[in-house]
């Protein structure tokens, strides 16, 4: 997940509440951060197609670590989605997919269906250098198609790309900031964003992928200025433009997001994480791991709306000189790691309303989003649905072959209010049992008094008859 600088706003103010002589003032709770307020409807669109400052390229771009690994196994989460049967229904195929990210190169497994869709890094790119390697790899678990001999292929593998390039790590230019007057700060911020959605939207997208996160403290005030253009422009987007849009629902250890939990309260979330705060129009994507449990690092929160692998990934190698795959990265500290993350999510979630896309082409982007909420694994929660994995784990087989009533203007079950008219309680009637005891026991003893008296009868005559004597 690519990371913006936190966002800097005033602290929340706390009322003082009057109280008796002698005790101490209380804090009045703040409210709930959990969703946005709604936005006021005139609210100007964003736009922008160009940087915002002059970057230049401070690190290195991404290498490969060229170790010759055969990565021709399937991934994990390939198989969990059963690609082999999901490929009969579609394949993304005349589906325009926006990727918003680092760039997206022109790797040999996208077979020429990447495009350049702009920067805001540097201009003359358009969008199609990838000098961080994340926008590479986010786009090949949507897209690519490799040889049939290698078991790793996106999800939608006949889709075609649309690259943006809204930020990057490794370049950095002067953009003042209250705490940064001078110095110099890495692509990439929430104005930016803005300006990339509605570029996109208004470049035919079908799906937008947004695996590029802005996270901070709920508690530093309420919602800011460049939150509102990203508001804005996710609005326009998806309620003016048609376009399915999803993101990562953010790592925890990435910018102020250092609580995978988000608080105790899953009504008052510790963390805001953006684009998925708003998530009135954005899927949100959490990761799962292969025993289908949700990764640690997957930040919880009222706007995830469903699951999807985001661990052991395989994708594209993004380095310039590489044509095969990848499975690790390099740390900063030059430790390797698994390629994972809720960014590696989104990208198999995006894939799949590009199949929905195909397949159903008269559905909205509301109703493809329904589709995809409705036929996920449900969590064992109150609605079938919580603030770990939304909806659950997609399942891209349901969600293509699945009726869904309302697209077929079939009302939706109403409640109905049954009295339940139970039958009255079964009460013994012991007499019948009592009479039959009663009488047994009168007949056994009327018994035990006739043998009693014959038995003393027969022992009275014995003892009185006199022996007979001879004559």
């Amino acid at each position: 997940m690519r990371r913006f600088p936190a966002v800097v706003a005033a602290a929340t103010l706390m009322m003082m509440v009057p109280a008796a002589p002698m005790a101490v003032a209380q804090q009045e709770e703040p409210p709930s951060m959990a969703f946005p307020p709604p936005l006021e409807p005139g609210f100007p669109v964003p736009q922008g197609t160009a940087p915002d400052t002059e970057y230049h390229n401070a690190t290195a771009c991404i290498g490969s670590l060229n170790q010759g690994v055969d990565l021709k196994n399937k991934p994990w989460g390939q198989m969990q989605l059963r690609f082999d049967e999901l490929h009969k229904f579609a394949t993304g195929k005349d589906v325009l997919v926006g990727v918003i990210d680092t760039g997206v190169k022109q790797h040999p497994y996208f077979q020429g269906r990447v495009k350049g869709g702009g920067d805001y890094v540097i201009t003359a790119h358009n969008g199609l250098e990838d000098c961080d390697g994340h926008g590479t790899e986010v786009a090949g678990i949507i897209a690519a198609k490799p040889p049939a001999e290698i078991g790793f292929k996106g999800i939608a593998p006949d889709a075609s790309i649309l690259s943006i390039r809204q930020s990057s790590t490794n370049y950095k230019g002067k953009r003042p900031t209250p705490s940064n007057p001078n110095g110099e700060t890495t692509a990439g911020t929430i104005d930016t964003l803005a300006q990339a959605i509605v570029h996109a939207a208004n470049q035919g997208v079908k799906v937008l992928n947004m695996s590029v996160d802005s996270c901070r403290p709920a508690a530093a005030g309420p919602i800011t200025p460049s939150e509102k253009n990203l508001q804005a422009a996710l609005r326009y987007a998806y309620e003016v433009k048609d376009v399915v849009l999803v993101a990562s629902a953010g790592n925890s250890g990435e910018n102020s997001c250092t609580d995978a939990t988000n608080g105790t309260d899953p009504n008052r979330p510790l963390n805001l994480v953006t684009p998925p705060w708003f998530s009135e129009y954005v899927i949100s994507v959490a990761a799962m791991t292969r025993t289908g449990d949700p990764a640690e690092f997957s930040v919880q929160g009222p706007w995830v709306t469903v699951a999807a692998p985001g661990t052991e990934i395989i994708s594209l190698d993004p380095a310039g000189n590489s044509e095969g795959l990848a499975n690790m990265q390099v740390l900063s500290n030059g430790n390797k790691t698994a390629i994972q993350g809720t960014s590696f999510a989104a990208p198999y979630v995006a894939g799949l309303a590009a199949l929905i896309r195909e397949r159903f082409k008269d559905l909205d982007a509301k109703q493809v989003r329904k589709r995809i909420e409705v036929t996920s694994s449900h969590p064992a929660a109150p609605g079938g649905r919580d603030n770990l994995v939304g909806h659950g784990m997609i399942n891209p087989i349901g969600a293509l072959t699945a009726m869904i009533p309302s697209e077929q203007d079939i009302p939706a079950d109403k409640a109905l209010d049954v009295k339940i008219d139970l039958p009255p309680p079964v009460v013994k009637d012991w007499t019948p049992m009592r009479v039959a005891l009663i009488g047994s026991g009168a007949g056994l003893l009327v018994l035990l008094v006739t043998l009693f008296v014959v038995h003393t009868v027969r022992r009275n005559r014995r003892g009185g008859l006199e022996p007979r004597g001879s004559a």
